[in-house]
């Protein structure tokens, strides 16, 4: 056994076969040539593949340094295959997903649960993402090689209710010293000729790749070809009320006897005091259904409403922000998912929800000419779409930039799926009392 182990042929076989594999699920047999390479590694050893290294070395033994390069190169290229393939580490920013994803919150996401995208810009330093270490402006990438969106199999399909990482729609066009930003929202705010001349407070203009525009985090609430409306803040897809989910927060008017709510009543709410709002009796909080319920118990509470906005009172920054859709945060749709392959009615009245899909996403030539409708140069009254999209919203309702605010989402921009937390840190505590035990390797819902 152990001269079979031993082998070089059962050695080449075992990595070769492997290898095969891996090309058949790329789909790209130019990657057979690697074969050559595995073989004359494993069998004939014409070439001296690792040239950082001696061949045959005086008493068999490489140098320190040289052992240490050989380890890094081998991490390096086994960690960026494990990230690009298979699973890749991330972690939470912003409270748009409390309660359901913290602040704070490391997870991994799989990117075999709707299989792995492929690289747009293949050139790149590893382990950022789209700006070098301890620079706010200098790239990591290169975009001299540029490959189009590819997707190869994965073990599923995006589904309703996912929490879904991807590329933000939006973050094509970046302004430098306002990242946080959309650009687009600040355009519509501040006109496109004082940003772009502006430099002292919106830095430079830069555009990026799809796949290094900034990575969000988000639920998929409706999937291609579902429709989609918000009536006093309950979401419904198809029809049909979406399906309650733990995490969930709405806004509350709560008001209390007294003048200040304790901090033992926030702690057995699991609420921070950053997370209220007003002052004296009355405060609006932010409150999952669960901790709404909580609330019912407690005699110092005398009354509980939930806030919403009203239906006639319409918010500009909302998608499309066009004046003939007069929606809000709570008040929404009715709006159907673009689906790949299907073709719609295209008119100046429908035009504001689609223009960004069939202009920039699936880069057409768009033009309205008086009550006409140009797409690559040729009148169009109908458009078939490329590729599916999907409706992402944050579980924090009211704190969460999402597709209330700048669409769909196309399928290439989609990263991967949520898989678990591995680590859990509260940014509000010190040393120990830090860590979120109870959040360790909790699977992503």
């Amino acid at each position: 056994m152990n001269n079979l182990l031993g082998s070089k042929w059962f050695k080449f076989g075992l990595v070769g076969g492997l290898y095969l594999l891996w090309v058949i699920w790329v789909s790209n047999f130019w990657w057979f040539i690697g074969l050559v390479v595995i073989f004359d590694s494993y069998i004939t050893n014409r070439v001296h593949w690792a040239f950082w290294k001696k061949k045959n070395p005086p008493e068999g033994k490489q140098t320190k340094v040289v052992e240490w390069v050989d380890a890094i190169i081998f991490a390096v290229i086994a960690a960026t295959f494990i990230r690009l393939f298979f699973i890749e580490a991330y972690t939470i920013p912003t409270s748009s997903m409390e309660k359901s994803m913290m602040v704070g919150d490391y997870l991994f996401v799989s990117k075999t649960a709707y299989g792995p995208k492929m690289p747009n810009t293949p050139i790149s330093f590893p382990f950022v993402h789209h700006t070098m270490p301890l620079s706010n402006s200098l790239k990591s990438f290169s975009t001299l090689i540029h490959y189009p969106y590819r997707r190869i199999a994965g073990t599923g399909k995006v589904k309703n209710d996912d929490v879904v990482v991807f590329n933000f729609p939006e973050g094509d066009t970046v302004a430098v010293s306002l990242q946080e930003r959309s650009y687009y929202e600040m355009v519509r705010s501040y006109g496109r000729e004082r940003v772009w001349s502006d430099k002292r407070t919106f830095g430079d203009i830069i555009y990026r790749p799809v796949d290094k525009r900034e990575n969000y985090i988000k639920r998929c609430i409706a999937i291609a070809g579902d429709s989609l409306k918000i009536v006093k803040g309950q979401v419904y897809v198809n029809g049909k009320p979406q399906k309650e989910i733990p995490g969930i927060q709405y806004k509350y008017l709560i008001t209390i006897t007294g003048t200040a709510i304790n901090d033992n009543t926030l702690e057995k709410l699991d609420i921070t005091r950053s997370e209220i709002e007003g002052s004296d009796s009355r405060y609006i909080l932010s409150l999952t259904t669960a901790q709404a319920r909580k609330m019912d118990d407690m005699k110092f509470i005398t009354s509980k409403e939930r806030v919403t906005w009203p239906s006639d009172n319409s918010d500009p920054a909302i998608f499309p922000s066009d004046p003939k859709f007069t929606w809000n945060l709570d008040n929404f749709g009715p709006i159907w998912i673009p689906k790949k392959g299907v073709t719609i009615n295209l008119t100046l009245a429908n035009l504001p929800l689609f223009k960004r899909i069939i202009d920039v996403y699936e880069e057409n030539d768009l033009q309205v000419k008086g009550d006409n409708i140009y797409i690559n140069g040729a009148v169009a009254t109908t458009y078939t779409f490329k590729m599916d999209y999907y409706w992402m919203m944050g579980d924090n309702r009211y704190n969460s930039a999402d597709s209330r605010y700048w669409g769909f989402v196309p399928e290439d921009h989609v990263v991967g799926k949520a898989s678990f937390v591995w680590l859990s840190l509260d940014k509000n505590k010190s040393f120990l009392s830090k860590i979120r035990w109870d959040r360790f390797f909790m699977s992503v819902k």
